[in-house]
Parts: structure tokens; sequence; C-alpha cells
């Protein structure tokens, strides 16, 4: 049972190219119902990993993989179906911020720290959720413009929020943690 959010976030992965697929064949309600339940899934990987002592740096980092994959794909796909540039300039912020992540992500596990998500990217993910589901339902003849883009950009802006917020709480346990193995280091060598 302890491997079951890491299951949930793998499911997650699939369900991006299932979501995808559907959206691509016309088929918005379904897609809308894909994305739906994968957003559920998300809020209960997270709930059973951390109520149960289940967290692992595999989750931590397969989680908001899922994540970002899914709310990416779902952009690109509502840009292709809509061809409006205002969704192209917002996938296009969300995936320079995601790159930057990235790089952050990177740096910091070679240093063997593992960011833990915090209040800013899980708002952020649920306004992106909340963006995502009512573009999707104007695929479905309701009008939900231009509210749909008042809560992306709303996500947006949440979500360049979390990157400074993660920089400034997280980077510094990165280089802390690489000053303490310098040290470490420098007491072997001295014999201590």
């Amino acid at each position: 049972m302890r491997h079951l959010p890491n299951i949930l976030s793998g499911l997650r992965l699939v369900l991006v190219g299932v979501f995808v697929w559907l959206f691509r064949a016309g088929r918005y309600l379904p897609a809308l119902s894909i994305f739906v339940f994968a957003f559920f899934t998300d809020v209960l990987d997270g709930q059973l990993a951390r109520a149960n002592g289940w967290v692992t740096n595999l989750g931590k980092l397969l989680d908001p993989l899922a994540d970002k994959l899914m709310t990416l794909a779902a952009l690109v796909c509502i840009y292709l179906g809509k061809q409006k540039s205002v969704y192209l300039v917002l996938f296009l912020l969300m995936a320079a911020k995601e790159a930057l992540m990235v790089a952050g992500g990177v740096f910091m596990a070679r240093r063997s720290v593992v960011a833990m998500a915090d209040w800013p990217g899980k708002l952020s993910t649920g306004l992106f959720a909340v963006g995502v589901m009512l573009s999707l339902l104007s695929f479905l003849s309701l009008q939900v413009e231009p509210w749909n883009l008042y809560v992306l950009g709303a996500a947006v802006a949440v979500s360049y929020f979390a990157l400074i917020f993660y920089a400034s709480t997280q980077l510094p346990k990165a280089f802390s943690q690489k000053k303490a193995e310098a040290g470490a280091d420098t007491e072997k060598l001295n014999g201590k």
C-alpha cells in the first residue's frame, strides 16, 4: 500500500497521453473527464502519502512531474484547438517557469536536497486545474471566456510567486548542504 501514491503519479503520467489523444480526436468531454480524474488522483496521492508517512524522494519528483506534464499538455491542446495567441503566451510563460524549476530541482538534487511542495505551488496547481477545466468546458459550447483566462492568468502569476518562494526557501538548504559537505571533506583531510 505504501507505493500507492507513486502508482497514482505513474498513472497520471500515462493519462497525459490519453488526454492528448482524446482531445485531438475531438472527444472533449472524455478529455475533460480524464483531466478531472487526474486532478483528483493528484489530491488523493498527496493526502495518502502525508497521512500515512509514505512520502518518498521518488514521489516528491514524480508527483509534480505528472502534474506539470498534464497541465502543459492541456495548455498546448487548448491553444491548438482555439488558435488564440493568449493561450500560447500562457503556455510559454508556464513552460519557462517550469524550465527554471527543473534547473533548480536538478541543482538541489545534486546536493541531496529534495524540495517538498508548499502552499504557493499547491495554490498554483489548483488555479491551473480550474483554469484548464473551464477552458475545456468552452469546447463543449459553454461560455466561459474570459473567466477561464482570468483564472489561468492568476495561475501563472501565482506560479511565478511560487518560483520565487521556492528559490528563497529551498536553495539556501542546497547551499548549506554543500557547505556542510565541504566542511566534512576538510575535516577528513586534516585527519579529524
